[in-house]
């Protein structure tokens, strides 16, 4: 700061020149900025943490939570000799209480380990194939015809690494525990190896060769993929679409928050999976009793909630299965278990629903408590 003597003036009078106005209006400036900093560092850091918390629920949704749904409905999909399909849910909570309070809580778990097995097996197998052929891994938007089939290519070699270990899953998934052991971890590779060893089984028995039930779990694996990611796409669409005409209309050129730009993609994956699941659940139902026969499985009796069934069934392929659950259970034989679907995306929907809910909430908490600091600041 620099002094300047007036004429006649006895004594000095400090007068701040521009320069040291600006010095001065700076360091208000970084001292606001620090005190602001923290604040708003601290809600994008929430932000961040939220939205992780809600992709994680989703993650334990889909794979944990919704479990004893995918477990019960494959029983009923394996049980030719049901009389009760449990098209509507109602009937499916009974039944589900019995067989818990018969076996235990964890019994509706059966087989988890061996489904995040099979499920690590098809990334792996993606991956290695994605370095060493020239398949692309990812495609987006501006891939080309020969990049798409390419992808669509390695999609397919990947469901034929992982099919003989779905069967050993599907097993372990759907068997009772009043008529086996509980299985390890990693005994679903063995049998998956044991079950691939038997791609030449002699076509009097009734275990399906390898070569029977690759091409329906291909069939069902890209189809799957193919119409989850369809809808994704279109619902993602329609969100960006919103957006640019609200950045149109000036009403906002950004989405309010980490959760408005994270909390569609789980929408869309959610509504993709549940539609591509209703498509194809007769092909499910169909590729389910395929991998089973001839395995000498025991399952739950899915009637009544006790006891046990022997799954004993003689399909020599997909279509002649199809023909013969219509002709002998009729269409609806081909849904049965579907109330354990509904039950499994009504739960589904609904955590979605609270997650939202809370971090709305304590978004607009935190909204709240910065306006009435900065006010008091002022």
């Amino acid at each position: 700061m620099t002094s300047r003597r007036f004429p006649g003036e006895e004594e000095e009078l400090i007068v701040p020149s521009s320069k040291d106005s600006v010095l001065m209006s700076q360091e208000e400036i970084m001292k606001a900025v620090k005190n602001a900093t923290p604040r708003q560092s601290e809600t994008e850091n929430f932000h961040r943490i939220a939205g992780f918390g809600i992709g994680m629920a989703s993650l334990l949704m889909e794979n944990v939570l919704s479990y004893p749904f995918i477990i019960f409905r494959r029983q009923c999909q394996v049980n030719h000799q049901a009389h009760r399909y449990h098209l509507q849910p109602f009937s499916v909570i009974q039944v589900i209480v019995r067989l818990q309070r018969q076996h235990g809580f964890v019994t509706m778990w059966k087989g988890i380990s061996s489904a995040f097995v099979v499920q690590g097996i098809g990334l792996g197998s993606e991956t290695i194939l994605g370095e060493v052929t020239p398949l692309p891994k990812e495609i987006h938007s501006y891939s080309t015809a020969k990049q798409l089939a390419g992808h669509v290519a390695l999609k397919a070699l990947a469901i034929t690494i992982s099919t003989p270990f779905l069967s050993a899953s599907l097993v372990e998934s759907v068997q009772s525990d009043i008529a086996s052991d509980k299985p390890g971890v990693l005994d679903c590779v063995k049998e998956g190896f044991t079950r691939l060893a038997g791609m030449g089984t002699p076509q009097t028995t009734r275990l399906l060769p390898m070569y029977l039930l690759v091409p329906p779990t291909i069939i069902h694996g890209l189809s799957k993929y193919l119409i989850t990611s369809f809808v994704q796409y279109s619902y993602l669409a329609v969100v960006r679409r919103g957006l640019k005409s609200k950045r149109d209309s000036g009403d906002g050129l950004q989405p309010r928050s980490m959760l408005d730009a994270f909390f569609p993609e789980l929408v869309a994956s959610f509504l993709g999976n549940l539609t591509a699941d209703c498509i194809l659940y007769p092909l499910e139902t169909v590729l389910a009793r395929l991998h089973i026969q001839g395995t000498r499985t025991i399952i739950d009796n899915t009637d009544l909630g006790h006891g046990v069934i022997p799954v004993s069934t003689k399909y020599e392929g997909m279509m002649q299965c199809f023909r013969a659950i219509q002709e002998g259970e009729g269409v609806e034989g081909l849904f049965k278990g579907f109330g354990a679907l509904i039950l499994q995306y009504a739960l589904h929907a609904a955590i979605l629903k609270v997650t939202h809910v809370i971090f709305i909430r304590i978004c607009e908490e935190l909204a709240a408590r910065e306006h009435d600091s900065h006010e008091s600041q002022e």
